[in-house]
């Protein structure tokens, strides 16, 4: 009952994975000793990427009622697999760059954007620029409407910037002018409590 109870947990959180994940590879890790697994864990971590070592039966039933369901055939023989939340290219490029090293891992399957890849289709991908790289091309094909942008906010931010200047200067003359005003009030002549004077003595 206790296994049972452990094995559902298992299914339960690898499905998570599944529904959180953007993209995923599978790779044979059969002839990988521990060390070298840690350290390709560490290198997969270094792109944003997790790795699990799934057994095969309970991964068939995490896909399900996920985008990861066209997977469910390959869980055969000794599974991996790797879990990207942002950047598949990233990935795979790890994933490659790693099976160069040690060619005992296989790649064998990937799935991006419901997208189900083959090895060749996987090493293509690890073939783009990354991703940064790819913005960077975006952002400077837009170069032109974008400085056209920039000008637009700069002209309404010092058109904010005189508006409220215009404001805080017609608030600090509001202020003087009602200074001047109580001043005015509090003075005996303008309040018309003339003083009295009394009329110089005259000597005889």
């Amino acid at each position: 009952m206790i296994a049972k109870a452990a094995k559902e947990e298992k299914v339960v959180a690898l499905h998570t994975k599944f529904v959180d994940a953007k993209a995923a590879i599978l790779a044979d890790y059969s002839g990988l000793n521990v060390q070298q697994l840690a350290e390709l864990r560490s290198q997969l971590r270094e792109a944003a990427v997790e790795l699990h070592i799934v057994k095969n039966t309970l991964a068939r039933r995490a896909v399900e009622e996920t985008g990861f369901v066209p997977l469910a055939d390959h869980f055969v023989g000794p599974i991996s697999v790797a879990f990207s939340q942002s950047d598949a290219v990233a990935m795979a490029k790890a994933l490659t760059e790693y099976a160069k090293k040690e060619p005992k891992l296989n790649v064998r399957v990937g799935l991006v954007e419901g997208q189900v890849l083959a090895p060749g289709q996987i090493t293509a991908l690890a073939e783009l620029p990354p991703r940064e790289v790819l913005l960077g091309r975006m952002l400077s094909s837009m170069q032109s409407p974008l400085t056209g942008l920039v000008g637009v906010l700069q002209g309404v931010l010092r058109q904010l910037v005189y508006v409220i200047q215009a404001v805080k200067d017609a608030k600090e003359q509001a202020s003087q002018e009602s200074q001047l005003a109580d001043r005015q009030v509090g003075d005996p002549v303008h309040r018309g409590d003339y003083a009295l004077e009394e009329p110089a003595s005259q000597e005889s």
